[in-house]
């Protein structure tokens, strides 16, 4: 069968899967519908939990940034990672112990206050739909190269399953969908990342590979190619990075805060019953998610070491145009790869300086890798499979994050307190369907690339939620007005710093007009520090937080 037949074949059976589950899951009141009635396995929630983790930037384009930035993309790796960890050791059980639904019910009680509660729904909308644009536009790109549709097309499709499952079944037909999810896109990334590897390097584990010999030349280490390869067709050297060190120190730091501020991946700790299940989710997460991350970078150099030598052919003068490779043709087609023959020659060239003739959206590498190996027509497939589970998974969580801080958040513990918990389900499933439109207009209509996009939604969590979600666990005193102007500062800078560089002047986008050499993925940790600058600041000239507020952090804090 050819690629489309066998990805046809492959998304509608988990496609299937996916909405047989959300039937049989059905939320049937409001704990269902937000937190699963906290009756969740710790192992089904870590397999949830990873799935939701692993985004359309985790599967799809967090290869992709490693094969084109090479050690500089090494960022993303530590950043979503150690904030992970510092989410699950340092925040979760204890958010957990406090027994709500969301991250606005902490902010509400912790700062006893509306205005507290409001910005931090808020910020929550915020972050969660520019971070949602990025997995809808990763659908659309799924689509649109292996089903042979338009990317609108693809996104509108992509809305509609999530549609279903998301408004039917709440966080509880979530949970279960995406466990099955996960298992999809961890199967999909793996199995032409061993394929390539074994016929590369001869290593059945791609992390092996990454650091072997070239098949067949005992002598010469993939890596030492790799980086021969990118200095005779001007790249950066894949193992030597560009970027300067405060600005690597600032994404990472910007990535990890980021991550343990994310409301969505917090909400998923509240699906369990205990304290010691919240944590024992986020060990089993922590495993499933370093299946894909460890194999990551090996992925994005076999398709950076593929990619030239398929476009340059093995003597590094270009393939003639009747001869291009079959996936160059096929993404060509898609949009996401562009040929301009500047010289005249008939042949394609790909370099990194003014010889270059090809254009390659970064965001291709992971799908277009099986096709670059030449692996069969049915893994090409499976991994089209992958990517949509990637991007679906966390989608979802996202739009339910949404819904759940409107309807209940907002309307519910602030407007509407009266409201039954029928009219409650009703208003958060018609938030659930506002929220994926918009959504999929955002997808239409993205911003940036995948990976920027979600290193924005980071950036914007780490300088807003972090502080003030560490300051309400630790420091007691910390009083609402002191929060809520660091809050505000931090988003405020952040956002006018993104939107100036991104929007505004992008022809400026460069280091050397950078504060300090910060790019705009890294302005997150700058915005974190004015706001707890700020929120030290002002509490010196404002009311400590009331003693039963102290008294609760206090009871928060015991063993």
């Amino acid at each position: 069968m050819d690629i489309q037949t066998w990805t046809s074949l492959f998304v509608a059976l988990s496609f299937t899967l996916y909405m047989v589950i959300a039937i049989w899951a059905k939320a049937n009141n409001t704990q269902d519908f937000y937190i699963a009635n906290a009756s969740i396995h710790p192992l089904t929630n870590g397999m949830a939990t990873a799935a939701t983790w692993m985004s359309a930037a985790s599967f799809i384009s967090l290869a992709g940034v490693i094969s084109f930035l090479g050690y500089d993309g090494a960022v993303y790796l530590m950043g979503w990672t150690g904030g992970y960890v510092l989410l699950a050791v340092c925040l979760v059980p204890y958010l957990h112990r406090f027994g709500q639904y969301s991250v606005a019910d902490f902010f509400g009680q912790r700062y006893y206050s509306k205005r507290a509660r409001v910005l931090a729904v808020i910020c929550t909308v915020f972050i969660s739909f520019i971070y949602v644009a990025g997995q809808m536009r990763g659908v659309g790109v799924v689509f649109a190269r292996f089903l042979e549709v338009n990317v609108n097309l693809g996104i509108l499709l992509g809305m509609a399953i999530v549609f279903f499952y998301a408004v039917w079944g709440g966080m509880k037909g979530i949970t279960y969908t995406q466990a099955a999810q996960y298992c999809v896109l961890v199967f999909a990334f793996l199995v032409p990342a061993i394929f390539t590897s074994i016929a590369l390097t001869g290593q059945v584990f791609p992390q092996f590979g990454l650091g072997s010999n070239i098949t067949g030349t005992p002598n010469i280490y993939l890596l030492d190619k790799l980086d021969g390869l990118s200095e005779e067709l001007g790249f950066a050297t894949f193992t030597n990075g560009t970027r300067n060190l405060s600005d690597q120190v600032f994404i990472t730091a910007a990535l990890m805060m980021g991550t343990a501020g994310l409301p969505h991946i917090i909400v998923r700790f509240f699906t369990v019953a205990k304290v010691g299940e919240a944590r024992a989710s986020a060990g089993y997460a922590l495993a499933f998610i370093a299946l894909l991350y460890t194999a990551a970078p090996a992925v994005g150099a076999f398709a950076k070491v593929n990619i030239i030598e398929s476009i340059n052919g093995l003597d590094l003068r270009g393939v003639a145009q009747e001869q291009q490779p079959r996936w160059l043709a096929h993404w060509q087609q898609a949009g996401l790869v562009e040929w301009t023959d500047e010289n005249g020659d008939g042949r394609l060239f790909y370099s990194g300086d003014k010889r270059n003739e090809v254009t390659i959206n970064q965001d291709i590498v992971v799908l277009a890798s099986p096709e670059l190996a030449k692996l069969p027509n049915w893994v090409v497939a499976l991994v089209a499979a992958g990517g949509l589970a990637a991007a679906l998974s966390t989608a979802a969580g996202l739009l339910l994050v949404i819904a759940s801080s409107i309807s209940h958040d907002l309307v519910k513990q602030t407007w509407q307190k009266p409201l039954s918990d029928k009219q409650e389900l009703k208003l958060a499933r018609c938030c659930a369907i506002v929220a994926i439109f918009a959504a999929g207009y955002l997808g239409i209509n993205p911003p940036a690339l995948v990976a920027e996009v979600v290193a924005i939604a980071f950036g914007l969590a780490a300088s807003s939620l972090f502080p003030a979600i560490v300051l309400g666990i630790f420091v007691k005193s910390i009083g609402r007005t002191a929060v809520i102007c660091g809050m505000l500062v931090g988003m405020c800078i952040t956002l006018a710093y993104v939107a100036f560089f991104k929007f505004v002047s992008p022809a400026l986008n460069h280091s050397e007009y950078w504060l300090w050499g910060i790019s705009p993925e890294g302005i997150g940790a700058l915005g974190m520090l004015a706001n707890f600058s700020i929120v030290f600041i002002v509490q010196r000239f404002t009311k400590a937080a009331p003693a039963k507020v102290q008294d609760l952090v206090l009871a928060l804090r015991k063993p």
